[in-house]
Protein backbone atom coordinates (compact mmCIF):
# COMPACT_ATOMS: atom_id res chain seq x y z
CA UNK A 1 0.00 0.00 0.00
CA UNK A 2 1.36 3.43 -0.89
CA UNK A 3 1.96 6.13 1.66
CA UNK A 4 -0.40 9.11 1.62
CA UNK A 5 0.88 12.17 -0.18
CA UNK A 6 0.80 15.83 0.69
CA UNK A 7 1.60 17.84 -2.41
CA UNK A 8 4.22 20.54 -2.02
CA UNK A 9 2.85 24.10 -1.86
CA UNK A 10 4.95 24.95 -4.91
CA UNK A 11 3.16 22.32 -7.00
CA UNK A 12 -0.29 23.35 -5.79
CA UNK A 13 0.56 26.99 -6.47
CA UNK A 14 1.74 26.04 -9.93
CA UNK A 15 -1.55 24.28 -10.61
CA UNK A 16 -3.68 27.20 -9.42
CA UNK A 17 -1.66 29.59 -11.55
CA UNK A 18 -2.17 27.39 -14.57
CA UNK A 19 -5.84 26.57 -14.11
CA UNK A 20 -7.07 29.22 -16.51
CA UNK A 21 -4.76 27.91 -19.23
CA UNK A 22 -5.73 24.29 -18.45
CA UNK A 23 -9.40 25.21 -18.71
CA UNK A 24 -8.86 26.05 -22.37
CA UNK A 25 -8.94 22.36 -23.19
CA UNK A 26 -7.51 21.37 -26.53
CA UNK A 27 -8.49 18.09 -28.18
CA UNK A 28 -6.65 15.17 -26.61
CA UNK A 29 -4.07 13.31 -28.69
CA UNK A 30 -5.19 10.00 -27.18
CA UNK A 31 -8.52 8.75 -25.72
CA UNK A 32 -8.65 9.67 -22.04
CA UNK A 33 -10.67 8.33 -19.14
CA UNK A 34 -10.62 8.78 -15.40
CA UNK A 35 -11.72 6.50 -12.60
CA UNK A 36 -14.40 7.66 -10.18
CA UNK A 37 -12.11 6.36 -7.42
CA UNK A 38 -10.53 9.80 -7.71
CA UNK A 39 -13.69 11.83 -7.05
CA UNK A 40 -15.65 10.07 -4.28
CA UNK A 41 -17.50 13.22 -3.21
CA UNK A 42 -18.75 14.18 -6.67
CA UNK A 43 -22.37 13.73 -7.69
CA UNK A 44 -23.13 11.96 -10.96
CA UNK A 45 -23.88 15.15 -12.89
CA UNK A 46 -20.60 16.74 -11.84
CA UNK A 47 -18.69 13.64 -12.98
CA UNK A 48 -20.25 13.80 -16.43
CA UNK A 49 -19.89 17.58 -16.75
CA UNK A 50 -16.26 17.61 -15.63
CA UNK A 51 -15.33 14.79 -18.00
CA UNK A 52 -16.94 16.52 -20.95
CA UNK A 53 -15.47 19.93 -20.14
CA UNK A 54 -11.92 18.57 -19.87
CA UNK A 55 -11.79 16.48 -23.02
CA UNK A 56 -12.28 13.00 -21.59
CA UNK A 57 -13.81 10.32 -23.79
CA UNK A 58 -14.87 7.92 -21.05
CA UNK A 59 -15.29 7.22 -17.35
CA UNK A 60 -14.28 4.14 -15.42
CA UNK A 61 -16.82 3.38 -12.71
CA UNK A 62 -15.17 2.48 -9.40
CA UNK A 63 -17.72 3.52 -6.82
CA UNK A 64 -20.01 6.53 -6.74
CA UNK A 65 -20.44 9.01 -3.91
CA UNK A 66 -18.32 6.83 -1.64
CA UNK A 67 -20.23 3.62 -2.34
CA UNK A 68 -18.28 0.84 -4.04
CA UNK A 69 -21.25 -1.50 -4.57
CA UNK A 70 -22.14 -0.04 -7.95
CA UNK A 71 -24.97 -2.45 -8.89
CA UNK A 72 -26.84 -1.28 -5.77
CA UNK A 73 -26.54 2.43 -6.58
CA UNK A 74 -29.90 4.12 -7.28
CA UNK A 75 -28.84 5.52 -10.67
CA UNK A 76 -28.45 1.94 -11.92
CA UNK A 77 -31.81 0.73 -10.59
CA UNK A 78 -34.19 -0.82 -13.12
CA UNK A 79 -36.44 2.26 -13.17
CA UNK A 80 -33.51 4.70 -13.53
CA UNK A 81 -30.80 3.06 -15.65
CA UNK A 82 -32.23 4.10 -19.02
CA UNK A 83 -32.10 7.74 -17.93
CA UNK A 84 -28.53 7.20 -16.72
CA UNK A 85 -27.53 5.79 -20.11
CA UNK A 86 -29.19 8.73 -21.85
CA UNK A 87 -27.18 11.13 -19.67
CA UNK A 88 -23.94 9.34 -20.61
CA UNK A 89 -24.79 9.57 -24.32
CA UNK A 90 -25.79 13.23 -24.02
CA UNK A 91 -22.37 13.95 -22.51
CA UNK A 92 -20.73 12.16 -25.48
CA UNK A 93 -19.03 9.76 -23.08
CA UNK A 94 -18.59 6.01 -22.73
CA UNK A 95 -18.15 3.78 -19.71
CA UNK A 96 -14.63 2.46 -20.17
CA UNK A 97 -14.88 -0.21 -17.48
CA UNK A 98 -17.03 -1.24 -14.53
CA UNK A 99 -14.66 -2.10 -11.69
CA UNK A 100 -15.50 -4.56 -8.95
CA UNK A 101 -13.62 -5.61 -5.82
CA UNK A 102 -14.00 -9.33 -6.59
CA UNK A 103 -10.90 -11.42 -5.81
CA UNK A 104 -10.17 -14.67 -7.57
CA UNK A 105 -7.59 -16.19 -5.20
CA UNK A 106 -10.13 -17.41 -2.64
CA UNK A 107 -9.88 -21.13 -1.76
CA UNK A 108 -12.76 -21.55 0.70
CA UNK A 109 -15.74 -22.72 -1.42
CA UNK A 110 -18.32 -20.41 0.19
CA UNK A 111 -16.10 -17.34 0.01
CA UNK A 112 -15.09 -18.16 -3.55
CA UNK A 113 -18.72 -18.57 -4.62
CA UNK A 114 -19.54 -15.18 -3.07
CA UNK A 115 -16.72 -13.47 -4.97
CA UNK A 116 -17.79 -15.03 -8.28
CA UNK A 117 -21.43 -14.12 -7.65
CA UNK A 118 -20.46 -10.50 -6.95
CA UNK A 119 -18.38 -10.40 -10.12
CA UNK A 120 -21.39 -11.59 -12.13
CA UNK A 121 -23.45 -8.70 -10.73
CA UNK A 122 -20.84 -6.30 -12.04
CA UNK A 123 -20.75 -8.07 -15.42
CA UNK A 124 -24.50 -7.58 -15.64
CA UNK A 125 -24.10 -3.88 -14.91
CA UNK A 126 -21.32 -3.52 -17.48
CA UNK A 127 -23.54 -5.18 -20.06
CA UNK A 128 -26.46 -2.90 -19.21
CA UNK A 129 -24.23 0.17 -19.60
CA UNK A 130 -22.69 -1.19 -22.82
CA UNK A 131 -19.26 -1.13 -21.20
CA UNK A 132 -16.80 -3.58 -22.76
CA UNK A 133 -14.91 -4.44 -19.56
CA UNK A 134 -15.41 -5.52 -15.97
CA UNK A 135 -12.40 -5.53 -13.64
CA UNK A 136 -11.49 -8.10 -10.99
CA UNK A 137 -8.41 -8.67 -8.82
CA UNK A 138 -6.26 -11.73 -8.39
CA UNK A 139 -6.05 -10.80 -4.74
CA UNK A 140 -3.92 -11.90 -1.84
CA UNK A 141 -4.68 -13.24 1.63
CA UNK A 142 -3.43 -11.02 4.45
CA UNK A 143 -1.61 -14.00 5.90
CA UNK A 144 0.21 -14.75 2.64
CA UNK A 145 3.75 -13.45 3.02
CA UNK A 146 5.12 -15.04 -0.14
CA UNK A 147 6.64 -12.63 -2.67
CA UNK A 148 4.58 -14.17 -5.47
CA UNK A 149 1.50 -16.41 -5.71
CA UNK A 150 2.11 -20.15 -5.62
CA UNK A 151 0.99 -22.46 -8.40
CA UNK A 152 -2.26 -23.48 -6.70
CA UNK A 153 -3.23 -19.82 -6.25
CA UNK A 154 -2.50 -19.05 -9.88
CA UNK A 155 -4.59 -22.05 -10.92
CA UNK A 156 -7.55 -20.82 -8.84
CA UNK A 157 -7.28 -17.33 -10.28
CA UNK A 158 -7.10 -18.64 -13.84
CA UNK A 159 -10.10 -20.90 -13.22
CA UNK A 160 -12.10 -18.00 -11.82
CA UNK A 161 -11.27 -15.84 -14.81
CA UNK A 162 -12.21 -18.61 -17.21
CA UNK A 163 -15.54 -19.16 -15.43
CA UNK A 164 -16.37 -15.47 -15.46
CA UNK A 165 -15.27 -15.15 -19.07
CA UNK A 166 -17.76 -17.85 -20.02
CA UNK A 167 -20.50 -15.85 -18.30
CA UNK A 168 -19.38 -12.49 -19.68
CA UNK A 169 -18.99 -13.51 -23.32
CA UNK A 170 -22.70 -13.77 -24.17
CA UNK A 171 -23.14 -10.38 -22.45
CA UNK A 172 -20.52 -8.83 -24.79
CA UNK A 173 -18.25 -8.09 -21.84
CA UNK A 174 -14.60 -9.03 -21.28
CA UNK A 175 -13.37 -9.73 -17.75
CA UNK A 176 -10.03 -8.03 -17.05
CA UNK A 177 -7.67 -8.79 -14.20
CA UNK A 178 -5.73 -5.79 -12.91
CA UNK A 179 -1.96 -5.91 -12.41
CA UNK A 180 -2.22 -5.39 -8.68
CA UNK A 181 -1.18 -6.83 -5.29
CA UNK A 182 0.31 -10.33 -5.84
CA UNK A 183 -0.21 -10.12 -9.59
CA UNK A 184 2.11 -7.39 -10.88
CA UNK A 185 4.95 -9.39 -12.43
CA UNK A 186 4.63 -10.07 -16.15
CA UNK A 187 5.62 -13.71 -15.72
CA UNK A 188 2.84 -14.28 -13.18
CA UNK A 189 0.20 -12.51 -15.25
CA UNK A 190 1.25 -14.23 -18.47
CA UNK A 191 0.97 -17.62 -16.78
CA UNK A 192 -2.48 -16.86 -15.36
CA UNK A 193 -3.87 -15.37 -18.57
CA UNK A 194 -2.51 -18.25 -20.64
CA UNK A 195 -4.14 -20.74 -18.30
CA UNK A 196 -7.45 -18.86 -18.37
CA UNK A 197 -7.35 -19.34 -22.14
CA UNK A 198 -10.46 -17.30 -22.91
CA UNK A 199 -11.15 -14.69 -25.56
CA UNK A 200 -13.38 -13.01 -22.97
CA UNK A 201 -10.55 -12.53 -20.46
CA UNK A 202 -7.86 -9.85 -20.66
CA UNK A 203 -5.64 -7.51 -18.66
CA UNK A 204 -6.09 -4.14 -17.06
CA UNK A 205 -2.51 -2.92 -17.11
CA UNK A 206 -1.94 -0.75 -14.07
CA UNK A 207 1.32 0.61 -15.42
CA UNK A 208 2.26 2.12 -12.07
CA UNK A 209 2.20 -1.21 -10.24
CA UNK A 210 4.26 -3.22 -12.72
CA UNK A 211 6.91 -0.49 -12.57
CA UNK A 212 6.82 0.37 -8.86
CA UNK A 213 6.14 -3.08 -7.40
CA UNK A 214 7.77 -5.45 -9.90
CA UNK A 215 10.50 -3.09 -11.16
CA UNK A 216 9.62 -3.67 -14.81
CA UNK A 217 10.36 -1.26 -17.62
CA UNK A 218 7.20 -0.47 -19.56
CA UNK A 219 8.69 -1.69 -22.84
CA UNK A 220 9.34 -5.11 -21.26
CA UNK A 221 5.85 -5.36 -19.74
CA UNK A 222 4.11 -4.44 -22.98
CA UNK A 223 6.24 -6.91 -24.94
CA UNK A 224 5.26 -9.70 -22.54
CA UNK A 225 1.61 -8.83 -21.99
CA UNK A 226 0.60 -6.72 -24.99
CA UNK A 227 -1.78 -9.30 -26.51
CA UNK A 228 -3.93 -9.22 -23.34
CA UNK A 229 -3.92 -5.49 -22.55
CA UNK A 230 -7.44 -4.08 -22.92
CA UNK A 231 -7.51 -1.16 -20.49
CA UNK A 232 -4.82 0.89 -18.74
CA UNK A 233 -4.38 2.78 -15.47
CA UNK A 234 -1.81 5.57 -15.31
CA UNK A 235 -0.63 7.53 -12.26
CA UNK A 236 2.60 9.01 -10.96
CA UNK A 237 4.49 8.87 -7.67
CA UNK A 238 7.79 9.60 -5.98
CA UNK A 239 9.87 7.34 -3.77
CA UNK A 240 10.78 3.70 -4.28
CA UNK A 241 9.43 0.24 -3.54
CA UNK A 242 6.44 0.31 -1.20
CA UNK A 243 7.45 3.72 0.16
CA UNK A 244 5.79 5.87 -2.50
CA UNK A 245 3.65 8.98 -2.52
CA UNK A 246 1.27 9.92 -5.30
CA UNK A 247 1.98 13.18 -7.11
CA UNK A 248 0.53 15.03 -10.08
CA UNK A 249 1.17 13.42 -13.44
CA UNK A 250 4.67 13.87 -14.82
CA UNK A 251 6.10 15.22 -11.55
CA UNK A 252 7.25 11.87 -10.17
CA UNK A 253 9.62 9.14 -11.29
CA UNK A 254 7.14 6.79 -12.98
CA UNK A 255 7.92 6.75 -16.74
CA UNK A 256 4.45 7.84 -17.87
CA UNK A 257 5.58 9.03 -21.29
CA UNK A 258 7.37 5.73 -22.00
CA UNK A 259 4.33 3.78 -20.82
CA UNK A 260 2.16 5.66 -23.31
CA UNK A 261 4.70 5.23 -26.09
CA UNK A 262 4.94 1.48 -25.39
CA UNK A 263 1.18 1.13 -25.72
CA UNK A 264 1.04 3.17 -28.90
CA UNK A 265 3.84 1.03 -30.38
CA UNK A 266 1.56 -2.03 -30.33
CA UNK A 267 -1.48 -0.20 -31.69
CA UNK A 268 -3.33 -0.10 -28.37
CA UNK A 269 -6.87 1.15 -28.98
CA UNK A 270 -8.14 1.39 -25.40
CA UNK A 271 -8.47 4.31 -23.02
CA UNK A 272 -5.62 5.87 -21.06
CA UNK A 273 -7.30 6.02 -17.67
CA UNK A 274 -6.23 8.17 -14.73
CA UNK A 275 -6.60 6.34 -11.43
CA UNK A 276 -6.20 8.96 -8.71
CA UNK A 277 -6.65 7.02 -5.47
CA UNK A 278 -8.48 9.72 -3.52
CA UNK A 279 -10.69 7.15 -1.77
CA UNK A 280 -7.69 5.42 -0.21
CA UNK A 281 -5.50 8.52 0.21
CA UNK A 282 -7.80 11.44 1.09
CA UNK A 283 -4.96 13.91 1.65
CA UNK A 284 -3.69 13.85 -1.96
CA UNK A 285 -4.70 16.68 -4.28
CA UNK A 286 -8.38 17.27 -4.89
CA UNK A 287 -9.84 15.82 -8.10
CA UNK A 288 -10.62 19.26 -9.51
CA UNK A 289 -6.84 19.82 -9.64
CA UNK A 290 -5.49 16.33 -10.34
CA UNK A 291 -7.96 15.20 -13.02
CA UNK A 292 -7.82 18.48 -14.92
CA UNK A 293 -4.03 18.34 -14.74
CA UNK A 294 -4.00 14.80 -16.14
CA UNK A 295 -6.14 15.88 -19.08
CA UNK A 296 -3.56 18.50 -19.94
CA UNK A 297 -0.32 16.59 -19.26
CA UNK A 298 -1.39 13.29 -20.83
CA UNK A 299 -3.94 14.48 -23.36
CA UNK A 300 -1.86 17.29 -24.79
CA UNK A 301 1.72 16.39 -23.85
CA UNK A 302 1.56 12.56 -23.69
CA UNK A 303 2.73 12.48 -20.08
CA UNK A 304 5.58 14.98 -20.44
CA UNK A 305 4.91 17.72 -17.89
CA UNK A 306 7.97 19.64 -19.05
CA UNK A 307 6.58 19.84 -22.58
CA UNK A 308 3.45 21.35 -21.04
CA UNK A 309 5.55 24.03 -19.30
CA UNK A 310 4.91 22.63 -15.83
CA UNK A 311 8.51 21.81 -14.85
Amino acid sequence: MLSSAVLAPLVVGEMKAGQAKAAETKPSQIPLAFSTLGCPAWEWKKILDFAQQHGFSAIELRGLEGKLDLPAHPIFAADRIEQTKQEIRASKLKIACVSSSAQMYMEDPAKRAAQLADARRFIDLAAALESPYMRVFGGKAGSDKNPAPDDDTKARVAAGLRELGAYAGPHHVTVIIESHDHFTASATLKDVLSRADSEHVGLLWDAHHTFATSNEDPEFTVKQLGPWIRHTHLKDSVGSGEDRKYVLTGRGNVPIQRQIEALRSIGYKGFYCFEWEKVWHPDIADPEIAIADYARVVGQCLGNARACGLL
